[in-house]
């Protein structure tokens, strides 16, 4: 008995070995599961709550939280929390085990709401802004006016002080005065000759305060251009936390959104040191607009020091706390007045935001232009920046605040989530983190507590069942784009100085709200939109970065543990500073190659311009180009220059192969595992492909990955190319490997489809949960939505799910599957084949293989239909049953005016036109 055992038991582990080798599947983590941002509103919760809906999250297929207070609901006062209060942290501490214990990781904002501030923030550590004053004075003419601040919001703070005072004449002859006024104002100068114009600066406070800001997190936003605002600001948080992290992986500063925020007490010192010479004497070109090159630098020179300031005196800063805490930290970089790119490397988990809408191709992709933001369409250039970032410095997730504002409110389905967070995965980004999740207490009743920019991903939503199916998907896709490197083999230079040099304006924040001004009109764009549809891979780099790059085996690398990069592309620019332009010949001389798309003729900033422009034009002329057809090249050293316009043409020049598959209108990210790569592969056309595509790279042997179901196989390759099956919507992981595997199963290819099976005899309808009430089961004659059935009018107000069930007998033939095929789907099912689930519909093209639970003779179909928020919300608002209740903004619609649903039409439910049962052969 014992012997029969033992060789029971090995057959077991020799078979799940075998599995455990062939599936080519990373292991999924917490990390590659998606992660939500998830809003205590008012901080008002409880262990009970916290720990149903953690372990609702778990069961939905959340890798983790991270939370974020704000503003309370009205009613519930008596059980807010304030922020970092011992109840607080008690609070914390719970929610840290408790996700712990299901395998979740917390991460939490250092502060509510946003931007980051709070009570903490004294007037002093408050964001500051340059308030100027002008004032007129004739020659031999006491001056009697005082020189003091005139704005009433300033006059009773504490900190408000002269800072500059410079005059200027008619001939441009300048005098710096601010060592002429005395404490009272008085000014003890009078001009020999001529009319002067004074211009006075004054340091004073935006007065901004935190926006959504929850119980014990209202004050001032935070002056992040000091460095002891910073660290002021992180001793509240050294003090509830003790020596303790509480169990948080990474902290996460918002957006940056300080409006105003253009000075900071010490600047005028930081500008001396940084640029090298004193700003009183040039302060009019500052603050004017007129359009002249001195104006330009000058402010080139401001912007530059911003961001400078930025960088070390808040997010450099913010990183080494982090650190001290034994955590990460995240920061959203988008917004600032600094460069993106230098931002965005100095933290551990660099995060962008998607912003409303974007237009897909996709067949049947449902987008209704009165339910999406007019003005905002997310960019997958303007992610690129925080991926950039990560690539070539090495850090190894990159996060995205995904789905804001994605549809209005209850409308978004998760087939209309799925090409947005492809459009997310395909910038290099690999860590999502929804927008969002509200903690509801346990009886609040539906639709619960809601928060008025977000995708509702929360239990109470009607879609909530069919959820895994999204979460499975990008579970799957991340556990790739987690894996090894960024396979990129571009760099493409941000010249950041051709902004900064606008005479127009003060500071200048790059703004995800307006890159059709700052950004998408740049040659630098059009580089990398062209470049990357046309099938070459792009990370962007920064002047800080290019001088810390180094060139070895003709590569360029910025970090140890970033990127390798073949070559390095300048874009047509106005600006290049002399010390990059060296930099950059230093990384030719020792073997890099280099593309210019035009000459550089001009530095950028005010301190010793002529010398450096002569300097940048000797360092250009050092470069022995020739003339090569209709562009130049030169040997550098050990390395190659390009000038030319087109920039593909030096690309071939250099023999740097683009992935022709885009030709086909596939979208794809590639990445490098030791012995292989992997292609993340997308069809956001309207088209099948169906057809075989030229990679640059294949192995010995090349996998195909279903990332929507987790099937793979061995795929049919031919002279560098993979024969993909691909229908509009549809993604694809192609895994290249140099060892081979021949316990990997062939991929299924469809050969042929038989004529399909139309399930066109009656149905039955029944409710299964849901509200405001379930409506009456029924016998359909045809497959039709039960919004249809308008005399009954709980079905035009039913949010849930409906389950339509059918019996039909299946004749035994030789097909290899059967796929069961929807026309119109309202908007996600789990289907149950003979008492087994099959799987989840759930995204475009709305179809599923069920051929193995199907058998001859009579089997029964379940399809658990679930819709979207929006008929029970009408309904509501209709009945004016009260359910949006809160302080602050309360609730809004997506064009931020008062939500109000009580006129939508009903949106359709359920199934619609035929379901069809394709019998379908695969090749052999």
């Amino acid at each position: 008995m014992k012997i029969k055992n033992i060789i029971k038991l090995s057959v077991i582990c020799f078979a799940f070995g075998n599995l455990s080798a062939q599936n080519p599947w990373p292991k999924t983590t917490e990390t590659s599961k998606p992660w939500t941002r998830w809003w205590w509103m008012g901080s008002a919760v409880d262990e009970k709550g916290l720990d149903k809906q953690l372990t609702t999250l778990s069961k939905a297929g959340f890798g983790g939280v991270e939370i974020v207070p704000i503003y309370g609901a009205k009613g519930f006062e008596n059980k807010y929390i304030n922020y970092l209060s011992p109840e607080w942290m008690k609070m914390l501490q719970f929610t840290t085990n408790k996700a712990k214990s299901l395998q979740m990781g917390v991460d939490m904002a250092v502060g509510t709401g946003w931007p980051i501030g709070g009570p903490q923030v004294s007037e002093n550590d408050a964001a500051t802004k340059m308030i100027f004053q002008t004032y007129e004075i004739q020659s031999n003419e006491k001056f009697l006016e005082k020189i003091v601040l005139k704005d009433d919001k300033q006059k009773n703070l504490k900190t408000v002080k002269l800072d500059i005072v410079t005059a200027y004449n008619d001939k441009n002859e300048t005098v710096v005065l601010t060592d002429k006024v005395n404490g009272d104002g008085v000014l003890d100068w009078k001009p020999s000759s001529g009319k002067w114009t004074i211009y006075a600066v004054f340091i004073g406070k935006t007065l901004q305060k935190v926006k959504r800001a929850a119980p014990g997190g209202e004050g001032y936003t935070l002056d992040h251009f000091s460095s002891n605002a910073t660290k002021d600001y992180l001793k509240t948080f050294d003090k509830a936390f003790g020596s303790s992290n509480y169990g948080i992986r990474s902290f996460f500063n918002d957006s940056y959104e300080v409006y105003n925020a253009d000075w900071t007490p010490d600047l005028k010192q930081e500008f001396q040191k940084r640029r090298g010479y004193d700003l009183s004497p040039y302060i009019k070109y500052l603050v004017s607009d007129e359009e002249n090159e001195i104006s330009g630098r000058i402010k080139s020179d401001y912007r530059e020091t911003l961001s400078e300031l930025i960088l070390n005196n808040f997010t450099k800063d913010f990183t080494n706390w982090a650190h001290s805490k034994n955590s990460k930290n995240t920061n959203q970089a988008h917004g600032s007045p600094g460069n993106l790119l230098n931002l965005y490397a100095a933290v551990d988990i660099p995060e962008s935001e998607t912003f409303g809408s974007t237009p897909f191709d996709i067949l049947g992709l449902k987008r209704d232009s009165a339910d999406i933001q007019k003005s905002d369409v997310p960019d997958i250039n303007m992610l690129k920046f925080s991926s950039s970032a990560a690539n070539v410095m090495g850090k190894k997730l990159i996060s995205n605040e995904t789905f804001t504002w994605l549809t209005e409110h209850f409308k978004t389905s998760w087939s209309q989530a799925k090409p947005e967070v492809e459009q997310v995965f395909l910038s290099g980004i690999n860590h999502v983190f929804y927008h969002g999740t509200t903690y509801t207490p346990a009886d609040v009743k539906f639709p619960g507590w809601l928060f008025y920019a977000s995708t509702n991903f929360v239990p109470e939503n009607s879609l909530w069942p069919q959820l895994r199916g999204l979460n499975s998907y990008v579970a799957r896709t991340q556990s790739v784009l987690q894996s090894g490197k960024s396979d990129n083999e571009l760099l493409i230079y941000w010249p950041v100085y051709d902004q900064w040099a606008s005479p127009k304006g003060k500071d200048m924040a790059f703004k995800i709200h307006n890159i059709e001004k700052w950004l998408q009109p740049t040659a630098f764009y059009k580089n990398l939109d062209k470049l990357g549809k046309s099938g070459y891979s792009l990370d962007m780099v920064s002047d800080k970065m290019i001088g810390e790059a180094k060139a070895e085996n003709q590569n360029i690398q910025v970090s140890k543990e970033g990127g390798s990069y073949k070559v390095l592309i300048i874009p047509q620019l106005d600006y290049l500073p002399e010390s990059t332009l060296s930099n950059i010949l230093n990384l030719a001389q020792n073997g890099a190659s280099i593309i210019f798309q035009n000459e550089p003729k001009n530095i950028p900033g005010y301190f010793e311009a002529e010398k450096r422009k002569t300097e940048l034009n000797s360092l250009w002329k050092s470069i022995p180009f020739q003339q090569n057809g209709n562009f130049k090249s030169g040997t550098f050293g050990k390395g190659k220059i390009i000038l030319t316009s087109d920039v593909e043409k030096g690309l071939e020049f250099l023999k740097i192969e683009r992935e022709k598959l885009t030709d086909t209108g596939l979208k794809f990210v590639r990445r490098k595992f030791d012995g292989g790569k992997y292609y993340y592969i997308v069809n956001h056309t309207s088209k099948e492909i169906n057809q075989d595509i030229p990679l640059n790279f294949v192995g010995k042997q090349v996998a195909l990955m279903n990332p929507e179901n987790g099937d793979f196989g061995s795929a049919e390759t031919q002279n560098k190319s993979v024969r993909i099956q691909l229908k509009s919507g549809e993604s694809l992981i192609i895994k290249i490997s140099e060892n081979a595997d021949s316990s990997i199963p062939k991929w299924k290819y469809i050969e042929k489809t038989d004529a399909p099976i139309i399930l066109n005899q009656p149905w039955q309808l029944s409710f299964k949960e849901g509200g405001p009430e379930l409506p009456k089961a029924r016998i359909l004659k045809k497959i039709q939505p039960w919004t249809n059935f308008t005399e009954d009018a709980s079905t035009q107000s039913f949010s849930g799910t409906g389950v339509y069930t059918t019996t039909f007998d299946l004749k035994k033939n030789k097909t290899d599957d059967h796929l069961l095929k929807f026309d119109k789907l309202y908007e996600s099912a789990t289907v149950i084949v003979n008492g087994k689930e099959a799987g989840i519909v759930w995204s475009n093209p709305f179809e599923i293989s069920v051929g193995k639970y199907l058998k001859k003779g009579k089997n029964t179909i379940q399809i658990e239909v679930s819709n979207l928020m929006a008929n029970r919300i009408r309904y509501m608002d209709k009945n004016k049953i009260e359910w949006r209740n809160y302080h602050e903004i309360n609730f809004v619609n997506i064009n931020y005016k008062p939500f109000d649903a009580s006129n939508w039409n009903v949106q359709p439910s359920g199934l619609d036109g035929n379901i069809q049962l394709i019998p379908i052969h695969y090749s052999k």
